[in-house]
C-alpha cells in the first residue's frame, strides 16, 4: 500500500468499510493507514474495536507488531496471548494466523524472556510443517509462499542462537533452511560468515565459492572471501579482491573502510590515497559523502593525524550508517589523542615529559569533549548499548579522579559479567585495574585475553590487550613474555608501530643498539614521523650505536615539527655533531 495522503486514504477506507464491516483486508488496510498517518493511539484504538466488534483475531498481528514497534512489549505479549488462547485449528487460514502469532511472540520474548523463545519457535515450525503436509493437496499455489515462511522460522531459530553465541547450532538451524530453499544465496552468505566467525577457514571457502559461482559479481561474497584470504595471511590475494570490487564500484565506502584496514594489516597505508582519488572520480558530490569523510578520518587517524581525523570524522557522525561508528573513533580520538597504550607505563619516564599543567588541561578537554559527543550516541542495538556504556567508563576512567576510575570498575565487572568473554569489556577492566593499580587483578583479564582466538571483529580490542600485558611484562623485566606477545601484534598487523616501539625499548634495555634502531626505524616509519618520543629514541640509539650522521637527520625531523622537544637537543643532537667533529 502506497499512501501519499494518508488522512484522504482513511475516509475513503472508513466510508468503505461501513458498507463492508466484515471485509478483513480493508479493517487491516484502515490500521495500517493510521500507522502511516502516525496516527498510532488512534490505530491501537481501532484495532481493538474491530477485534471486539468482529472477533477478527487476524487484527492481533497487526496490533502487537505495532505496540512492538512501540516499545509497549507487556502489551504486545497480552495481546498474543490471548489470540492463541483457543482449542487447536483444522483450518489452514486459522493455522497460518497462530503461526504469525507465534513468531511474533518469539520476537517478544527476545528482548525480556530468551528463555521462552526456542519454545516458542518450536511450536511456530511443528505448526507450519502441519500446514506443509496439507498445503500440496488443498492449495498447491501456496507451496512456495509456505515453504519460504518455513525457512524464515529456520532464519529466525539461527538470529536467536547467533546472537547467544551457540555458533553450531546457528549453524544447523541455517541448514535447516536448505531443506525448504536448497538455492538461497543469502543463507548461503550466512553460512559462510558464521563459518569465519568459527574459524573453519576451508568451510567457509566452500561456501564463497559456491556463492561466487552462481553469482560472480556478488559483492559481499567477494569482500567476505577477501576476509578469509586475510585470515589465511595472504593478504596479496585479498587487496586484489578488495580492488576488483572498487574498481567497479570505487564509492563503496564499506568496501573501501575494509581495505583500509587490510592495507594498514599489511604495512601499507601508503597505497590508501590512490583510492581515495578514484572514488572522487566518480562524482563531485563524492567528498560531501559521509562514508567518503569516515574513511578519510579513519585514514589520517591511523596515519597520526587525530585533528584532521576529528575533522573528518564530524562530516560523518550525524549520518545513519557511519554516524555511531565514526562517535565511537571521535570519543577514542578525544580520550587518546596520541594513540598511546591505555595504562601503559613502561615509557613513562623514558625521553621527557612536555609542561604537565598544558598535558593536563588538554586531557580534561577530550573528556569533556567525549562526553559531550556521546549525548549523540542512540543505541540501536543491545551491542551498541554495551558500546555505550564502555565508552562511558572510559570517560570516568580517564578523568583519572579515583572516585569516577572505581565507578568505572564497576561498571566494567557488570558488563564483563553480563556478557562472558566479552572482548572490549574484559579490556576496559584491566584498565581500570591499572589505573586503580590493582596490577595482580588487570594480569589475570589480559592473560584470559592472550588466550582468546583472533577474530577480525576485536582485533583493535585484542591487540591493545596485548600491547597492555606487554607493558606490564616489560615494567617487570620479562622480556622473552612480552616479546611473544609483540609479535603477535605485528603479525596481524604490520602497522603496529607501538609493538616495534616496545620491541625497540626491549633491545635498548638489553643493550643491543643495533638491533634496538632495527626496531625504532620500523615504529618511527609507521607512526608516520606523528611520534616525537619515538624519534627521540631511535635518534638515541643511533647515537649509542655511533651513527652519529642518522641520529643528526633524525634530531632534525623531530625539532621541524616539535621545535621545544626537551632534551633531544643537547642529549643528542649536539653530541652527535661533536662526535663528528675531527
Amino acid at each position: 500500500m502506497s499512501i501519499l495522503e494518508p488522512e484522504k486514504a482513511l475516509e475513503v477506507y472508513d466510508e468503505a468499510y461501513r458498507q463492508n464491516p466484515h471485509d478483513a483486508s480493508l479493517a487491516s488496510r484502515i490500521g495500517q493507514a493510521y500507522v502511516k498517518a502516525h496516527q498510532y493511539t488512534e490505530a491501537i484504538e481501532y484495532y481493538e474495536a474491530a477485534q471486539k466488534i468482529n472477533g477478527q483475531d487476524f487484527l492481533c498481528c497487526d496490533l502487537a507488531e505495532l505496540l512492538l514497534k512501540l516499545k509497549k512489549i507487556n502489551k504486545a505479549e497480552k495481546v498474543l496471548k490471548q489470540a492463541l488462547e483457543h482449542d487447536i485449528v483444522q483450518d489452514i487460514p486459522s493455522m497460518m494466523n497462530d503461526v504469525k502469532c507465534l513468531l511474533l511472540l518469539a520476537k517478544v520474548y527476545e528482548s525480556h524472556k530468551k528463555e521462552a523463545v526456542i519454545e516458542t519457535l518450536n511450536k511456530a515450525l511443528d505448526l507450519q510443517s502441519r500446514i506443509l503436509k496439507r498445503v500440496p493437496l488443498e492449495q498447491p499455489e501456496m507451496i512456495p509462499s509456505q515453504k519460504q515462511l518455513a525457512a524464515s522460522i529456520c532464519i529466525q531459530f539461527a538470529e536467536h542462537y547467533l546472537a547467544e553465541k551457540e555458533y553450531d547450532k546457528a549453524v544447523r538451524s541455517y541448514k535447516d533452511v536448505f531443506s525448504y530453499l536448497p538455492t538461497d544465496n543469502k543463507v548461503m552468505l550466512e553460512l559462510a560468515q558464521l563459518y569465519l566467525l568459527q574459524g573453519h577457514l576451508d568451510l567457509c571457502e566452500q561456501h564463497c565459492a559456491i556463492l561466487l559461482q552462481t553469482e560472480q559479481n556478488h559483492e559481499t561474497a567477494s569482500v567476505l572471501m577477501a576476509d578469509l584470504m586475510f585470515r589465511k595471511q595472504k593478504h596479496e590475494a585479498a587487496i586484489n579482491l578488495y580492488h576488483q570490487v572498487l574498481e567497479k564500484v570505487p564509492d563503496n565506502f564499506l568496501v573501501l573502510n575494509k581495505l583500509i584496514d587490510l592495507l594498514r594489516r599489511s604495512g601499507k597505508l601508503e597505497d590508501i590515497p590512490a583510492f581515495f582519488e578514484l572514488a572522487k572520480k566518480v562524482s563531485s558530490r563524492v567528498p560531501l559523502e559521509p562514508g567518503f569523510n569516515y574513511c578519510r578520518g579513519i585514514y589520517c587517524w591511523h596515519i597520526g593525524q587525530p585533528n584532521e581525523a576529528l575533522k573528518f570524522l564530524n562530516k560523518a557522525r550525524k549520518d545513519s550508517t557511519w554516524g555511531q561508528s565514526a562517535i565511537y573513533h571521535m570519543v577514542q580520538i578525544c580520550l587518546n589523542p596520541d594513540n598511546e597504550v591505555v595504562g601503559g607505563e613502561a615509557f613513562e619516564n623514558q625521553g621527557a615529559e612536555s609542561n604537565y599543567t598544558e598535558k593536563k588541561e588538554l586531557e580534561q578537554q577530550g573528556v569533556s569533549t567525549a562526553e559531550k559527543l556521546l549525548r549523540e550516541f542512540y543505541p540501536n542495538s543491545a551491542s551498541s548499548q554495551t558500546q555505550l556504556r564502555l565508552l562511558q567508563g572510559l570517560c570516568r576512567l580517564a578523568t583519572k579522579e579515583k572516585a569516577n576510575m572505581e565507578a568505572a570498575l564497576g561498571s566494567f565487572i557488570q558488563i564483563a559479567q553480563a556478557e562472558k568473554d566479552s572482548v572490549p569489556a574484559l579490556l576496559a577492566l584491566a584498565q581500570a585495574y591499572v589505573f586503580l593499580k590493582q596490577i595482580p587483578k588487570a594480569r589475570m583479564q589480559l592473560k584470559r585475553l592472550a588466550k582468546a582466538p583472533w577474530v577480525l571483529g576485536e582485533a583493535e580490542d585484542l591487540e591493545k590487550s596485548w600491547l597492555l600485558l606487554a607493558d606490564i611484562y616489560c615494567q617487570g623485566s620479562k622480556f622473552d613474555l612480552a616479546l611473544e606477545l609483540l609479535r603477535r601484534c605485528v603479525q596481524y598487523n604490520k602497522s603496529c608501530y607501538k609493538a616495534y616501539e616496545y620491541m625497540g625499548f626491549i633491545m635498548e634495555k638489553e643493550q643491543s643498539y643495533k638491533d634496538a634502531v632495527t626496531n625504532y626505524k620500523l615504529a618511527w616509519k609507521h607512526s608516520h614521523h606523528a611520534n616525537p618520543a619515538i624519534g627521540f629514541r631511535l635518534a638515541f640509539n643511533y647515537l649509542k650505536d655511533k651513527k652519529f650522521v642518522e641520529a643528526i637527520e633524525i634530531c632534525l625531523d623531530v625539532l621541524r615539527e616539535h621545535p621545544n622537544y626537551p632534551k633531544i637537543r643537547e642529549e643528542i643532537l649536539e653530541k652527535a655533531r661533536r662526535s663528528l667533529r675531527p
